[in-house]
């Protein structure tokens, strides 16, 4: 899961504009060809940080930037938020809707079909602008001038990204095979799979709170993090991988290959893999 200027969760490239993902929408609004398996596979956000944003919301109503098929909007919602969404794919986006009843409030979601930075508020405002996993392909200075226009003061932007650490004996075997199947690929796997991929994290983390820090409406950012871990089986782990951001339009035969070399290195260790994850966020509240 490389950072978002360079490898294959849902991030982008970095062999061409590195620090500008959000220019590949090709890759941006591949996500929903297999929305159910999205859904499914990808990995929630620990239940601290979402409290952590919560509390620290002027009041409950909440915009989800790039939701998807709502996995973090349904984990501010469960925690007492309102939420609007707001995503480009419109099978993510139905997918959401239907979620509200997953968390108990008996009541669909609204989504706006639409990218951020061409979404139109209308008089909506929100005391809370989140993003999980997707601030990376929004524009960052449109981006954070739209949220610093649809924020109430003292309310909060907050994108945060699960990042995984991927053990380097599948790290390897999967950029091995990456590399011979996709020769074409704008993404670099060798140094994406096998660098750290929390410390290319924290770098583009900086990157976002010095481009908050210009826009001149928000107080400081603060940077936050959450370290935690999950075991998955073997079939589990291969149901990952084809939602993250390399694979999601690669031809069934390539992604067989790279599913069976994984899978060949979680059954050498007994059938299940753990991933350890940080859960890193850019925060600043509006002034």
């Amino acid at each position: 899961m490389p950072t978002p200027s360079s490898g294959p969760n849902g991030s982008a490239p970095n062999r061409s504009t590195p620090n500008r993902p959000h220019e590949h929408r090709d890759i941006a609004e591949s996500f929903g060809g297999d929305a159910e398996r999205y859904d499914r596979a990808r990995p929630r956000y620990p239940e601290a940080l979402v409290r952590r944003i919560a509390d620290a919301l002027p009041g409950p109503d909440v915009l989800d930037v790039g939701c998807g098929t709502g996995i973090a909007a349904r984990q501010f919602r469960a925690a007492g938020c309102r939420v609007l969404g707001v995503e480009p794919d419109a099978s993510m986006a139905e997918l959401a809707r239907r979620s509200g009843h997953d968390v108990g409030v008996g009541v669909d979601m609204d989504v706006d079909v639409a990218t951020f930075e061409q979404w139109e508020p209308g008089r909506r405002r929100f005391d809370g602008v989140v993003a999980g996993t997707a601030w990376h392909w929004v524009d960052p200075v449109a981006g954070v001038a739209k949220a610093a226009r649809v924020l109430r003061p003292g309310g909060l932007l907050a994108p945060f990204w699960n990042v995984a650490d991927i053990p380097a004996d599948l790290a390897e075997a999967v950029a091995d095979v990456c590399e011979r199947v996709m020769p074409d690929s704008p993404f670099d796997f060798r140094a994406a799979l096998t660098r750290s991929m929390v410390d290319g994290y924290r770098t583009f983390l900086v990157k976002t709170a010095d481009v908050i820090r210009e826009g001149g409406c928000f107080g400081e950012p603060e940077q936050w993090r959450h370290d935690w871990e999950f075991t998955y089986t073997r079939d589990a782990w291969l149901d990952v991988m084809p939602t993250q951001g390399a694979f999601t339009r690669l031809p069934a035969e390539g992604l067989a290959e790279i599913l069976d070399a994984a899978g060949a290195v979680i059954d050498a260790r007994g059938g299940s893999i753990t991933i350890p994850y940080a859960t890193l966020a850019v925060t600043a509240a509006r002034s």
